[in-house]
């Protein structure tokens, strides 16, 4: 392996967080990742400078109480991402790359806030089987990880508004999802009048993976930062058992690893959260090495 570019410095930041989503275990996502070698990986493997902050704290599901049913626990995942927001504009306002590991993906809205609070609204590259693009009026679950992308655009309500970040903290012409596979209907209906670039597994498997990437990066650039949510259950659950919500169809092994190189090659992104990593439902962590293995490609490691 060899690294494309100098090294640069990581900030991992643990965001254990399983109350956004139906199923629980995703919590222990942050520590499978760890447990796989992802300091020594990113250290030795490609000399990158690695700091990692440890967990936020986070709450328990048992002691604490739902609040509504159309966004389930939506005060408490808010606090921890405010926590995650901090720690990720600390580390950007000195050059340091963000990694949140989560955790479900509710986290990235704490990833988005953070970044926003320092650079302005930015873009984003949403890797997923879902759109997350529900509100609290249209999802069947009450879920908040599926309204994290919609919340971050500022379009989920004001009960996602805090004081310490001012909604959107993302540009509406500048959201690419990749990977996608399962939509609800409220989220195809947004989708139609957002300016947004939607890739299919139909696009993928049609066009291939390189271009839809590609293609996702133009639409994504130009705003004040560039960030990279790679939620694992956009990998078949062949390749990765252990995720929140598997939906079977994905990107292949190797498809996954060219869309992260892409992603270094490309040098555009700033900023990278990798959710929904459960444990509990993998095979000897095997999610959780592929989790490792796709922040290496991400972060320019190749075979040659």
């Amino acid at each position: 392996m060899r690294v494309e570019e100098a090294a640069r410095e990581v900030v991992v930041i643990g965001a254990p967080l399983d109350l956004g989503a139906g199923r629980r275990g995703v919590d222990m996502g942050p520590s499978a990742i760890r447990y796989a070698g992802l300091e020594q990986h990113l250290a030795e493997k490609l000399g990158v400078r690695v700091q990692d902050l440890g967990n936020v704290t986070a709450p328990v599901a048992e002691s604490t109480v739902v609040g509504d049913d159309r966004a389930r626990f939506l005060s408490q995942i808010l606090d921890l991402c405010e926590r995650v927001a901090a720690l990720v504009a600390e580390a950007t306002r000195r050059g340091a790359t963000p990694l949140v590991l989560g955790g479900d993906h509710s986290v990235a809205l704490g990833s988005l806030a953070g970044m926003a609070s320092v650079h302005g609204p930015g873009g984003v590259v949403w890797v997923d089987a879902h759109g997350d693009l529900n509100t609290p009026e249209t999802s069947p679950s009450g879920n908040v990880h599926g309204m994290v992308l919609a919340a971050a655009l500022g379009l989920a309500g004001d009960a996602f508004q805090r004081e310490s970040w001012r909604l959107p903290v993302v540009e509406a012409g500048r959201v690419a999802l990749v990977g996608v596979r399962s939509l609800d209907e409220g989220e195809r209906e947004l989708l139609g009048r957002l300016d947004a670039k939607v890739f299919t597994m139909s696009d993928v498997d049609r066009m291939g993976v390189e271009p839809c990437m590609r293609e996702a990066l133009d639409h994504a650039a130009g705003a004040a930062f560039l960030h990279v949510s790679l939620d694992l259950d956009a990998v078949d659950p062949e390749y990765a058992p252990g995720v929140g919500t598997p939906v079977r169809g994905g990107l292949s092994y190797r498809e996954a690893h060219l869309a992260m190189e892409i992603v270094a090659e490309s040098r555009l992104a700033d900023s990278f959260d990798v959710v929904e990593v459960n444990p509990i439902l993998d095979r000897e962590n095997a999610t959780g090495r592929l989790a490792v293995e796709l922040v290496a490609s991400a972060l320019g490691a190749r075979i040659l």
